[in-house]
């Protein structure tokens, strides 16, 4: 009896280590596709409401129409959207580990993120800024078993191939800017890890190149417990840092 109680758990603890070595042995998936910017909406331009005023003559109403449309034109030209150039840019995290009893920071890069802004330098208030996307099966370290498991076991990108970012609201700008200027400000949205998403304050600071180029960084920091983000058990990593880094270096381009 006893031998068959030895036998069934040394099989059981083989079957357990087989699924783990294949888990995090076997080839991550490849990205599905190239990575692409989602358009920002459209901003339809607001209709008047009509008149009560029946003194209005025809020549009038055409003359207000006229005004009405080159203003909406004018506001339009005004604002131009740039678009995040992936060769030029660069996403990476950053925590500390104990590897082998030596701290280390380790370090994940990829340069497939994609997203758009569109300024109005004499009005920042209408900044717009679209979904920014990561695509998680790009990310990579120094390591290339590292590598592996942060792709089939932290993040599950077999599954989940993009990280995502949504923003609702952007503080901190200044009424208006010019090509030159550097500014600070804040974006607030939903990160999206996996399948968990929280709220996310991205501190930017941002240079205008030219008219038709636009640069900066954005910083944040994340805690692993929040987005479930478990680093497995393995005999030479101890001590994995809660906070998470997260830095985009982006170029942007006029379209």
């Amino acid at each position: 009896m006893l031998k068959r109680i030895v036998t069934i758990g040394v099989v059981a603890v083989a079957l357990v280590a087989s699924i783990f070595v294949y888990s995090t042995l076997r080839a991550p998936a490849a990205p599905s596709e190239t990575i692409e910017a989602i358009p920002l909406p459209s901003e339809e331009a607001a209709s008047s409401s009509p008149s009560a005023a029946p003194a209005a003559t025809s020549d009038t109403q055409s003359s207000a129409a006229e005004s009405a449309a080159a203003t909406d034109a004018q506001a339009e030209s005004a604002q131009t959207t740039f678009e995040i150039v992936p060769a030029e840019s660069e996403v990476r995290f950053e925590l500390d580990e104990d590897l082998r009893g030596q701290r280390k920071t380790v370090v994940g890069t990829t340069d497939q993120v994609a997203g758009q802004i569109a300024l109005d330098l004499s009005n920042l208030d209408n900044t717009q800024v679209g979904v920014i996307q990561v695509n998680a099966r790009t990310l990579t370290t120094d390591n290339q078993m590292r590598n592996r498991t942060l792709q089939n076991r932290i993040l599950d990108t077999s599954s989940y191939e993009y990280i995502t970012f949504t923003p609702t609201s952007v503080a901190g700008l200044p009424d208006s800017a010019a090509v030159g200027d550097t500014i600070t400000f804040s974006i607030i949205g939903d990160l999206t890890i996996r399948d968990v998403t929280q709220e996310v304050a991205f501190t930017v600071e941002a240079t205008l190149i030219s008219a038709s180029e636009l640069s900066g960084t954005a910083t944040a920091t994340v805690l692993r417990d929040d987005f479930n983000l478990v680093i497995p058990s393995v005999p030479q990593v101890a001590n994995v840092e809660e906070e998470v880094e997260l830095i985009i270096d982006f170029v942007a381009e006029a379209l």
